[in-house]
């Protein structure tokens, strides 16, 4: 017997939509106000995005941050695929649970320690701080969040798919190109855009690490917000917002044609 939702239960899912969201609503809104602050809606007016393809600084920190934001997350994917693959083949429980271990305990680690460790390794090494430090920095913490979305996939992998590539004469290589990245596809895709998103957010580790000349868009909104937040700031949200909406669609169109690939498959095997 299936259970009806209980309607107290869509209400409360009606409310956190709207506590989530409306904020982030009403700072779109006032991205098309012709005044210059957030209360009293003057008119609708594209002038404060103008004000933003106009602002040569804040499109250069943009394109800093999408680069920084797509290496880290490119060779973030690369190297948390392989390590995940890795903690998957590792035979030993005790290593396979110790290095888990230590990628959780990045995971959960707070920004702010993580940031200061950072700066104090560079300041070490004579590192200067820039666009490299911080593209280091964005790749080490995107590492774990990637190991997370694969390995579960990799756990879900039927092992005998190894078995059977290996009786058939596979070699290695054969057998991670041909058997096991295509199956675990969908948490490389969602890892890839985990740390995508991760980058783009990050403020407290791009703080400790960003040096002078460089910045990302976290950290110069943090530095005009205390000057006082312009409209220019809520016009950049907005086409952040989207941005960030059209990734969750991709990502979502991505995971779907995925998993019907993956049923016609297993019915065309039956």
């Amino acid at each position: 017997m299936v259970k009806k939702n209980k309607p107290w239960a869509n209400v409360y899912l009606v409310i956190i939509f709207i506590v989530l969201y409306l904020p982030i609503m009403y700072l779109i809104f006032y991205s098309f106000n012709s005044g210059k602050y957030m209360h009293g809606f003057s008119g609708f007016s594209f002038k404060h995005y103008v004000e933003l393809f106009n602002d040569a600084r804040m499109i250069q920190i943009v394109f800093n941050t999408f680069v920084v934001a797509l290496l880290s997350s490119l060779v973030a994917t690369i190297i948390g695929t392989l390590g995940a693959i890795g903690i998957y083949d590792t035979k030993n429980p005790l290593v396979k649970n110790t290095i888990l271990s230590m990628n959780n305990v990045l995971m959960v680690s707070p920004d702010v320690i993580i940031g200061a460790s950072f700066l104090i390794f560079f300041t070490m090494l004579g590192i200067g701080l820039g666009f490299g430090s911080v593209l280091l920095s964005h790749i080490a913490f995107s590492i774990p969040i990637v190991v997370l979305m694969v390995l579960p996939k990799l756990n879900e992998m039927n092992k005998s798919l190894l078995d059977a590539a290996n009786d058939l004469g596979a070699n290695s290589w054969q057998v991670l190109t041909r058997v096991i990245l295509p199956y675990i596809t969908s948490g490389i895709f969602a890892g890839f855009f985990m740390a995508f998103t991760y980058s783009l957010d990050d403020f407290a580790v791009t703080f400790f690490v960003t040096g002078n000349g460089f910045s990302t868009l976290s950290v110069e909104i943090y530095s005009r917000a205390r000057q006082g937040v312009s409209l220019e700031i809520n016009a950049l949200s907005a086409l952040m917002f989207l941005i960030s909406l059209l990734l969750v669609v991709g990502y979502f169109l991505i995971s779907t044609a995925g998993e019907r690939s993956k049923a016609k498959k297993k019915g065309a095997s039956l």
